[in-house]
């Protein structure tokens, strides 16, 4: 078994999904679903680390075709407790490496996930695939955040993102290597239970400047980029990105 797999097992695949709230809530697929559509223009789309089906299958829904590469063999098996394999085929392997047949104007990869590749070649790869999957004139949409290392006190290497009743989210970093591990504590509020469950998972950051590059390496330019879905102005102070990569013409 891969880390990945170790990462993204049942109980995760199990607890990934909460139907109307927080990223599976209405006002955050609303904008997304339609963001894709415009893009997809009426062709396929194919979604790198598809999960459980969050995007695709509300895209689905939406009139668009919709393929999927999914490594995790438990989110797969999830998906297929919503949809079937003609409704959105999924090919099992790494969104590096892995081909699903068909050309597709749209390709995309979302809510942070291309960080999960932890070298800089396998995300320059991850492009390479994303541009062998597209049609001339394509498009490869990535949604990632920003990394926060101006938050970081001086001489301090963690961060805390998230500080909420029954969640705490802290963010180590390496700046060395661009690796931040994500640290998820939930816990009871009554400060009387001593029991919390801890999950950890590795990322590698990638400024947008650097991802514009890999872009380049794989035969993309940069089309537009925005703060969220609703294009709203990416500017110095925006947490995350949406960004838009157009495959030249061959």
């Amino acid at each position: 078994m891969t880390d990945q797999q170790e990462l993204w097992d049942e109980e995760t695949a199990q607890r990934y999904d909460t139907p109307g709230e927080g990223m599976f809530s209405p006002a955050v697929l609303g904008p997304t679903v339609q963001f894709l559509s415009e893009l997809a223009g009426g062709g396929a789309a194919v979604e790198f680390a598809i999960g459980t089906g969050r995007v695709a299958v509300p895209l689905s829904e939406a009139g668009v075709a919709v393929s999927g590469i999914e490594l995790s063999h438990a989110m797969i098996r999830r998906l297929r407790t919503k949809v079937d394999h003609q409704t959105i085929p999924v090919v099992q392997g790494d969104m590096a490496e892995a081909r699903i047949p068909g050309e597709f104007t749209l390709a995309y990869l979302v809510f942070n996930t291309i960080a999960n590749l932890l070298t800089q070649e396998e995300q320059v790869r991850c492009f390479q695939n994303a541009a062998r999957h597209l049609a001339p004139g394509g498009c490869f949409v990535i949604e990632l955040w920003v990394p926060q290392l101006r938050s970081l006190p001086q001489g301090h290497k963690a961060t805390v993102e998230v500080s909420q009743p029954g969640y705490l989210l802290v963010d180590t970093y390496d700046v060395l290597r661009q690796h931040v591990v994500s640290h998820h504590v939930q816990f009871e509020e009554d400060l009387s239970s001593r029991v919390a469950r801890i999950g950890r998972t590795p990322h590698r950051y990638v400024w947008p400047s650097e991802l514009d590059l890999m872009a380049r390496l794989a035969g993309f330019h940069v089309e537009a980029r925005w703060a969220d879905w609703d294009r709203s102005e990416f500017t110095a102070e925006s947490r995350s990105h949406v960004s838009v990569y157009r495959l030249n013409d061959r």
